[in-house]
């Protein structure tokens, strides 16, 4: 049965590269699993997330004309909802009116200091 993109399956990891891993399916043909798409994490070495002969299920996202099969093991994960926010926790709106405002608050300070510095607003004599 030829693979078909979208379809999740399983596979034995064959080889490693510092581009990818090549994955055999179970009917005998090998597809390329790209580092990008070995884990939703940055992969530097993808030794530190597979090993030859290790068993991994895979999508197939791709299947080129030549026959190049892509794969994805990240894809075949499901992805983690964000924790709901708790109620202590402040919005970005929140932050950034609180910022404002104590920025303000500097910038008059630092506005007040360099006025006694030059001797006051309007006290000049002529």
């Amino acid at each position: 049965m030829p693979v078909q993109a979208g379809k999740i399956v399983e596979g034995k990891v064959t080889g490693i590269t510092n581009f990818g891993a090549f994955v055999e399916l179970p009917d005998g043909e090998v597809g390329l699993v790209h580092i990008s798409e070995i884990a939703e994490e940055y992969v530097k070495d993808i030794n530190d997330f597979l090993k030859v002969n290790d068993l991994v299920k895979v999508k197939v996202i791709s299947v080129d004309p030549k026959g190049k099969i892509g794969l994805s093991i990240k894809q075949t994960v499901e992805k983690r909802r964000p924790a709901p926010r708790k109620k202590f926790e402040i919005s970005f709106e929140e932050k950034l009116s609180r910022f404002l405002k104590d920025s303000e608050e500097r910038q008059q300070g630092l506005r007040r200091n360099a006025d006694a510095k030059r001797g006051g607003r309007g006290n000049r004599r002529s």
